[in-house]
């Protein structure tokens, strides 16, 4: 028995009950989307934009957020797989909206990220995407492909921790209600941000993981804080007790996002591997970057434990060369780094480090 689903066994009869969760149907009960009246509606002032149509015509179509509200979108017994996720709402608010997802019960949620770096957006602008598990299409419709199979319970909340309303926040989830395999793992993503890295400091992306799992993913957002190339750091994946020197080690930035030669200021965006200019160009102090890299043809294993840093390293060159000076050295930069790791493993999980503040956070 698999819940795969690809070209290779679309075909295949299964025995699956597909459901749906929006705003129009908070509950996914089956045979009841789209109901709602002038008075259930989740969205104010919707059904004054359609009395001439009635019941049935977008009465709901979506949530409103206020400040500091924690709203619960998904809250359903298994077993199941989530399909697809989809999310919109205004771009500049993305870093201070919290997506949160627990499974089975636990106290400690599996993702805890905001949601425009969850779906690889970030600076507070608009980045399309066509990743195969993740896409961005404009204007801003965020799409999330990671299968994430729960075998006795799904939640799902998100958190405006933003001082702003949020007067339209548009979802949908797409589930399907089957059994699950025996040995399946659960879906993690964390987020985190080191502003500015501490000189000679390497930037970590996930630490303190412990259980048998692989993973399938990292997200990074960039901003250089001094002029020149930036890319030469190294990514480094401890794998299974490893201490001071890790099982995985990369040749360079660009190199493990699939580039090479500085990206050449090109942007990509291809199935697993992307790089965006978002604001400014590579090598002016200030500008600011998106990459990303998933690894679902060569995931990352690991039965015990798992760790991850990346290096913030440049060239040093202050072009003296007619003062006699050497060619352009190594300098370990202080940049500001912010990621999300994805990855899957057994449960019970330890949990994550306490999520950086709004404050934190923040992109100014």
């Amino acid at each position: 028995m698999s819940t795969s689903i690809d070209l290779s066994t679309i075909f295949r009869k299964r025995q699956a009950e597909s459901r749906s969760l929006s705003a129009e149907n908070f509950r996914g009960d089956k045979g009841a989307g789209g109901m709602a009246t002038k008075e259930t509606s989740l969205t104010p002032g919707a059904w004054e934009q359609a009395p001439h149509l009635g019941q049935g015509w977008k009465i709901s179509p979506c949530l409103p957020l206020k400040s500091g509200q924690t709203q619960t979108i998904m809250d359903h017994d298994g077993p199941g797989v989530i399909r697809h996720v989809w999310v919109t709402f205004d771009q500049r608010l993305r870093r201070q909206v919290i997506l949160r997802i627990y499974w089975d019960g636990a106290e400690h949620p599996s993702v805890e990220c905001p949601i425009g770096d969850f779906f690889c957006q970030s600076w507070n602008r608009d980045q399309n995407i066509n990743a195969l598990p993740i896409n961005v299409n404009p204007k801003g419709g965020m799409n999330c492909f990671f299968p994430m199979p729960f075998k006795k319970h799904a939640r799902i909340t998100v958190e405006n921790d933003s001082p702003a309303d949020i007067a339209h926040f548009f979802y949908t989830i797409n589930y399907t209600l089957e059994e699950v395999p025996e040995d399946s793992l659960y879906f993690h993503a964390q987020f985190r941000r080191t502003n500015p890295v501490p000189y000679k400091d390497v930037y970590t992306i996930l630490d303190g993981v412990s259980g048998h799992g692989h993973f399938v993913g990292t997200f990074m957002s960039w901003q250089q804080n001094c002029s020149g190339w930036w890319g030469e750091g190294e990514i480094k994946m401890y794998l299974d007790g490893d201490k001071q020197w890790p099982t995985i080690c990369g040749t360079g930035t660009e190199d493990y996002f699939g580039g090479a030669w500085c990206f050449d200021e090109n942007n990509y965006s291809v199935p697993y591997f992307g790089f965006q200019h978002v604001v400014g160009k590579s090598g002016q102090a200030g500008a600011r970057m998106t990459l990303y890299r998933f690894h679902l043809q060569d995931p990352v294993f690991f039965k015990k434990d798992l760790r991850i840093t990346m290096q913030a390293l440049g060239w040093r060159d202050l072009g003296w060369r007619d003062l006699g000076l050497p060619n352009p050295r190594y300098h370990a930069l202080q940049d500001d780094i912010a990621s999300v790791a994805y990855w899957y493993q057994t449960l019970p999980h330890a949990p994550f480090p306490p999520l950086a503040d709004r404050d934190t956070r923040e992109m100014v």
